[in-house]
């Protein structure tokens, strides 16, 4: 199963994007900020606690974090990162680094009671696909800037 993220450009120290589910929009994301440097080492423009992990190709897996409970949605193996787990949440100020999910969203936040049965709906479709036997990744791309 592939999983994508396309991000929005960053507005007030959240990232916007959409989430698709090989291919098909599945719900909004929320990050922090993204402040990636192409080519500089992530300990060079990383802010701890509010910056959006690197764009990139991870796998997903399931992992039970004592933060977020069992089966958890987890990024492992972001380079600079830990930890880095898909939640609920509204705002910026709910995430560290993990990327939130939510059926709707405004400008800069995900709206109110839509964020766990966006988290519900992944998880679900991401345990169908392990238990199958699957891999599970995702593809996380930074906006391009139109000159």
């Amino acid at each position: 199963m592939k999983l994508k993220v396309i991000r929005e450009a960053s507005q007030g120290g959240a990232t916007l994007g959409r989430l698709y589910i090989d291919d098909v929009f599945a719900c909004y994301t929320l990050e922090d900020e993204v402040r990636e440097v192409v080519g500089e080492p992530v300990g060079n423009w990383k802010i701890h606690g509010a910056t959006a992990i690197p764009a990139g190709h991870y796998q997903v897996t399931i992992e039970n974090s004592a933060r977020f409970g069992p089966e958890t949605l987890t990024i492992p193996d972001v380079p600079g990162f830990k930890y880095i787990r898909i939640h609920a949440g509204n705002t910026s100020a709910d995430t560290e680094g993990c990327l939130l999910l939510g059926m709707r969203a405004t400008a800069v936040s995900l709206v109110g009671g839509t964020s766990k049965p966006a988290v519900a709906l992944v998880k679900a479709k991401v345990n169908t696909a392990l238990r199958s036997g699957q891999s599970v990744s995702i593809d996380i791309s930074n906006p391009t800037e139109v000159a």
